[in-house]
């Protein structure tokens, strides 16, 4: 019985690493964050970001409140800083 959860144990711990390995980041000629954030803060009415997240599928997906309490989500391109 010990050996079965020594055994399990491990094939735990080696998928949390595999899982981690797969993980997609952004393109190495992406922009710095702090130059996507700029953009959005330079949008019409901005107000401030709530949520910003890299996507694995290769975008910055933000959501951002404009001064009128607008709720606003865009998926921003790493390299271009431009909507999709």
């Amino acid at each position: 019985m010990k050996h079965v959860l020594i055994a399990l144990a491990v094939i735990s711990l080696s998928a949390g690493s595999a899982f981690a390995e797969t993980q997609v980041q952004p393109p190495d000629k992406a922009m710095k964050l702090s130059q996507i954030i700029s953009k959005v803060e330079g949008r019409d009415k901005y107000a401030y970001i709530s949520e910003l997240t890299w996507s694995q599928n290769g975008y910055y997906d933000i959501i951002y409140f404009t001064s009128d309490k607008a709720k606003v989500e865009i998926k921003l391109d790493p390299i271009s800083g431009e909507p999709q």
